[in-house]
């Protein structure tokens, strides 16, 4: 009967629910669009109880096996969240939502399998008596989600719909290629580190051959992926969802990625010459053929494929490449 619901709260709340045929999940999307029009304070609401349920957890049972799987389905709490409130139910809302739901899934159960595993996280030795630092963790992983899910976040509060367009198709194909090469890497890491025949070794099997890092190159490009496809509905202010893929690439490339996991490498396999060897002529994101990347001038693999000093300090500095 009724296509769509008051914008007051007072008119709002005498629609009859059982006159609307759409059900709860429309109600609720009145309800989101009254209070927070681009659900940008319902999912940081959301994210931020979410974490915090989890760094309770974490700080009175001394629990960290969960951390990733937290962030993880975060993300997939906020997809589906945002899709049923807004309630349009249009093609690409639906689509982006499985998408990063998908992603979450798999990283999910990825790295709580992994954990539990292993049986320990690193991460968090200094941290688990330390409760500012263990604080410091948790804010910042809910900053993390609430940021790189803001793309999703902004189409599926979206009222417009237009038709596919190629840059959807784009995003899309980015997605899988990201998808696939992040799920390809994790998986043979795995099965390197689970091999007793390689203990005390590097990983460079696979795809590990031809980046340093693949699966932090999928990762960012499928949240390219999903930025490029949400781009047909954004207008003025809202391609600032533009800051989520760039948090996370500046995140991984700077902060608690590549960096942090380059100079332990370089600490450990530092002084085999298999090892400089493989760190030469390897690309430390972009996949590449070792033949092409280890001739490339140094000055080319800072500025194109994200060879920075930072990520050698660490190396010994008579083997870096020329």
């Amino acid at each position: 009967m009724y296509r769509y619901l008051p914008q007051s709260l007072s008119s709002l709340l005498l629609l009859p629910p059982w006159e609307d045929k759409y059900g709860l999940s429309f109600l609720l999307g009145g309800m989101g669009t009254v209070l927070d029009s681009h659900f940008l304070a319902l999912t940081a609401i959301v994210t931020v109880g979410y974490q915090f349920l989890f760094f309770v957890i974490t700080a009175l049972l001394k629990f960290d096996k969960v951390t990733d799987f937290a962030g993880s389905t975060n993300f997939i709490i906020l997809a589906i969240l945002t899709l049923v409130v807004k309630g349009s139910w249009h093609f690409r809302q639906i689509v982006l939502t499985i998408l990063v739901a998908l992603w979450g899934l798999r990283l999910g159960v990825f790295l709580l399998m992994r954990i539990l595993q292993w049986g320990e996280d690193r991460r968090f030795d200094e941290m688990r008596n330390n409760l500012g630092k263990l604080a410091v963790f948790w804010i910042f992983q809910a900053v993390w989600v609430w940021t790189v899910s803001l793309p999703l976040t902004i189409v599926n509060a979206s009222n417009r719909n237009p038709s596919i367009k190629p840059q959807d198709i784009i995003g899309w194909i980015m997605w899988s290629v990201g998808i696939a090469i992040e799920a390809t890497a994790d998986q043979q890491k795995l099965l390197f580190k689970n091999s007793p025949a390689n203990k005390g070794k590097w990983c460079n099997a696979g795809i590990w051959k031809y980046s340093r890092h693949p699966n932090y190159f999928g990762e960012i490009f499928l949240w390219w992926g999903i930025f490029v496809a949400s781009t047909s509905v954004l207008e003025g202010a809202e391609w600032l969802v533009v800051f989520g893929p760039v948090f996370l690439t500046l995140l991984l490339l700077f902060v608690s990625g590549i960096p942090l996991l380059e100079e332990s490498a370089d600490k450990r396999f530092g002084s085999m010459a298999e090892y400089r060897i493989y760190k030469n002529i390897t690309s430390p994101l972009v996949p590449l053929p070792p033949a092409v990347y280890g001739r490339l001038p140094a000055w080319f693999k800072v500025a194109f494929l994200f060879e920075f000093p930072l990520y050698s300090r660490s190396f010994p500095h008579e083997e870096r490449s020329n």
